[in-house]
């Protein structure tokens, strides 16, 4: 029988790291020296740049249809295709320079973890300076893209970058890592609205808030894959917070991010046929957690990545919604 440690050693000279998807492009199509900056960068695991991407798209499609009524042009209820492009490759660039960042700072926590110990630091593939140099190159992609928005965004979205510099260090000080990772990845819902109005205002703040709470809640589930070596090398986590009780606190969690998103809605005058979508996403979360096992590791890793149907349902559903209220008279 093939040991962990001889899978390990196998899958490091191939160049994948112990847990990446076979067959993936990334293997398929980029020459073997790239594979293991890509691995940094998570380009074989869309998910997370998805994760990042919703509430960018979110605040965007809230502002386009914030107050659509009766006889607005198609075009203004709309989120600028632009935008949603500009916010899309900089999610790419920046979930990437998160994670070689990460991976920078976690080496050593890396290294003791059965599923992360054969990452390209670790494993020696690329070295520290290396890693470094590959995270300048991301950065500067991102910042290429903030630069076509407004001033207000661009200030706002750099200062979002003090959470993303704290938040590999907080997993060795607090229970609530999730928390500080949720202020960072929900920032996107912040810059989303302002791209769009040049200004922050209540509607904006609320969809933020609630999307704190989706992302502490899916990332619980995520950090279930882990809890035992965490345990073991002193890793924090919600998931080892909450322990079985983790059902209950998503109830909560995912509760008052969909009551923050309604209020959200409310405040931004949104077209009622948008609420259709945040219901489907209130109905996915709820089916989340009721066949959620936290102690199967590739079930928790499943429901983790089906968090990109909620981003879908409730963007399509804003979309959706402003674009009935301005074509339904012609029906």
């Amino acid at each position: 029988m093939t040991s962990e440690k001889d899978t390990i050693q196998s899958t490091q000279s191939r160049g994948r790291v112990f847990d990446a998807p076979s067959g993936h492009w990334v293997y398929r199509t980029l020459p073997n020296w790239l594979w293991p900056y890509a691995q940094l960068a998570r380009w074989d695991r869309p998910i997370g740049w998805w994760l990042l991407l919703w509430p960018c798209w979110w605040g965007a499609a809230l502002a386009a249809s914030a107050g659509a009524k009766v006889g607005d042009p198609i075009w203004s209820v709309l989120p600028s295709p632009y935008h949603l492009v500009l916010f899309l490759v900089g999610a790419i660039a920046m979930r990437g320079a998160g994670c070689t960042y990460n991976d920078l700072a976690d080496e050593d926590i890396d290294n003791k973890v059965a599923r992360t110990r054969s990452r390209p630091l670790p494993s020696g593939q690329v070295t520290r300076k290396q890693a470094k140099v590959f995270l300048i190159l991301q950065t500067l992609v991102g910042l290429v893209v903030l630069l076509q928005f407004n001033r207000f965004t661009i200030l706002l979205a750099i200062a979002s970058l003090v959470i993303v510099a704290i938040y590999p260090f907080m997993k060795r000080i607090t229970n609530w890592p999730q928390l500080v990772l949720g202020l960072a990845f929900s920032w996107g819902a912040l810059v989303g609205w302002s791209a769009h109005f040049g200004a922050l205002a209540w509607p904006a703040v609320l969809l933020y808030a609630g999307t704190i709470l989706w992302v502490i809640g899916y990332d619980t589930i995520y950090a279930h894959q882990d809890k035992e070596d965490d345990a073991l090398v002193g890793v924090r986590s919600t998931a080892r917070l909450f322990g079985n009780r983790t059902l209950e606190a998503l109830m909560i969690l995912y509760g008052g991010a969909l009551a923050l998103f309604l209020w959200a809605f409310a405040m931004a005058e949104v077209p009622m046929p948008a609420v259709a979508g945040l219901l489907a996403a209130g109905a996915h979360m709820y089916r989340q957690i009721m066949t959620l096992d936290i102690e199967n590791p590739s079930e928790c890793l499943r429901l983790f990545k089906s968090n990109s149907v909620v981003g879908w349902l409730i963007f399509l559903g804003l979309v959706f919604g402003g674009l009935w209220t301005v074509v339904k008279p012609m029906f």
